[in-house]
């Protein structure tokens, strides 16, 4: 492992305080009081990355029912917060045929970094997994970077991070349930630490697959001179390295549509790419809203319905363009749908379901400590922060099914892409934008756009992947 010493990082580069999110507390079939934001802090400013997750209210359990929530079977209405499974989300992305074929991401290993990691990482998933009727991963590791201190539940930025990596790793899980699970848990979450932590993930090669939900403010880094252009460089580096030994990095897109901050934390009333959502060199997974079940209503025994941009009310995915990236090679032949005049990388590159009134099912079981008895148990989960783990997933099954690791993805998915092969092997939404807070977004339009990339997976998307890499 690295020993290299816990730098003091200044303030101004603190990678800063995670969005906790907003998690609801669910009671039998209705939801206990308002939807309350435990956490709100907005995007970090230059040099601080804050997690994609959004947590809303806590979930008691329907004794001896399928499904196990209320918010499973909730209407789709603009008042109302549905939720999902695993189940629901397998059957939403045709994975289920596939995982009841044997293709679990058996024999791969999902890397996902953190900071900080969480204190009842294997508890909580073995709740979610006992709940779900899922088996339990060929191996769960956390490994925690040395210079780490003991988790202190008084830390709301800790906490934060916690409920990121409960997350993560139990929707990395559910869709790739075969697939070994490793948390490399930086030291805190300022660029030089998380840094730290991926290469570590990458110099002992610890799997082919690296799911990362945080980003920060691409303006902020650039207002930040010579310092910011560094931490940029490194990173890209290391993103490289990552491509050159055949490993997918996937990243979360972001929370706030087309918004973001100044060097000094300040909203912009303009468009402000979030990284490393921005970077070439990664796959970078956006946000929509999911409606599963019926026309009307959530249901895990139901089909797809449709999907439009995420931009619920709390949130809305990260999309835009690069002020720093120029084009890359393979988004030459989008050029000129997305607008002849930009000369820069645009994202994301694909999609996946992020709403908050579309949530996902999260355990965590280390709230009775930070605030006494009865926080403990299922929330619902929205963010990006969903959906780069689940990608992670989908390309554990791939790898699986080619029998060798894919990695960097984007050169072949434009190529497949440009060849009109997504049209039939991917959902193209078509319907939102991500506005948000006045800050003008991007449309969702057919193919390629700036607010879901090319969409989410669809039955034969793997088969694609693998006959296009």
């Amino acid at each position: 492992m690295h020993t290299e010493s816990c730098l003091h990082i200044p303030k101004k580069h603190a990678r800063g305080d995670t969005k906790a999110g907003k998690a609801f507390r669910l009671a039998s079939t209705v939801f206990l009081g308002a939807l309350v934001a435990l956490a709100v802090s907005s995007q970090a400013v230059a040099g601080q990355k804050s997690t994609h997750a959004l947590r809303g209210p806590l979930a008691k359990i329907l004794p001896e029912t399928t499904p196990h929530f209320g918010c499973e079977l909730r209407a789709f209405s603009s008042a109302s917060v549905a939720c999902y499974g695993p189940e629901a989300m397998r059957k939403a992305y045709d994975l289920d045929g596939l995982i009841a074929a044997g293709y679990t991401g058996a024999g791969q290993t999902i890397v996902i970094i953190d900071a900080f990691g969480s204190p009842t990482l294997a508890s909580d998933l073995a709740a979610f997994d006992a709940l779900f009727g899922l088996p339990p991963p060929p191996s769960l590791t956390q490994i925690h970077m040395p210079g780490s201190t003991p988790f202190d539940y008084a830390s709301g930025n800790q906490l934060g991070w916690a409920e990121e990596t409960s997350l993560d790793v139990q929707w990395a899980h559910a869709i790739a349930p075969g697939a070994r699970i490793i948390v490399v848990a930086a030291v805190d979450n300022s660029d030089a630490a998380i840094l730290a932590a991926q290469n570590y993930a990458i110099d002992n090669k610890l799997g082919f697959i690296i799911s990362e939900s945080f980003g920060e403010s691409e303006l902020g880094l650039l207002q930040d001179g010579a310092e910011g252009q560094q931490i940029l460089s490194d990173n890209e580096t290391s993103y490289m390295r990552a491509a050159d030994q055949n490993i997918t990095v996937l990243v979360s897109s972001g929370d706030d549509g087309s918004e973001g901050t100044d060097i000094n934390g300040d909203f912009q009333v303009f468009p402000v790419a979030n990284y490393p959502a921005s970077s070439p060199n990664v796959t970078t997974v956006g946000g929509t809203n999911l409606f599963f079940g019926t026309a009307t209503n959530a249901n895990p025994n139901g089909t797809y319905q449709r999907e439009v941009v995420w931009n619920d009310g709390f949130g809305a995915g990260g999309g835009g363009i690069s002020a720093f990236f120029k084009t890359p090679d393979y988004q030459d032949s989008i050029k000129n749908k997305v607008n002849d005049k930009v000369k820069f990388r645009t994202y994301p590159d694909v999609a996946y379901n992020a709403g908050v009134k579309t949530g996902v099912i999260v355990f965590l079981g280390f709230l009775d400590t930070a605030f006494g008895p009865g926080n403990n148990g299922f929330y619902v989960f929205g963010g990006t922060s969903a959906s780069a783990p689940q990608w992670a997933g989908v390309v554990a099954i791939a790898n699986q099914k080619a029998g060798r690791p894919l990695g960097f993805l984007n050169k072949s998915l434009y190529q497949l892409g440009k060849k009109g092969t997504l049209d039939s092997v991917m959902n193209d939404v078509t319907v939102g934008d991500n506005s948000l807070d006045g800050v003008p977004g991007f449309a969702a339009t057919a193919g390629y756009d700036k607010a879901t990339g090319w969409g989410t997976p669809n039955l034969g998307l793997i088969d694609a992947l693998i006959k296009g890499n």
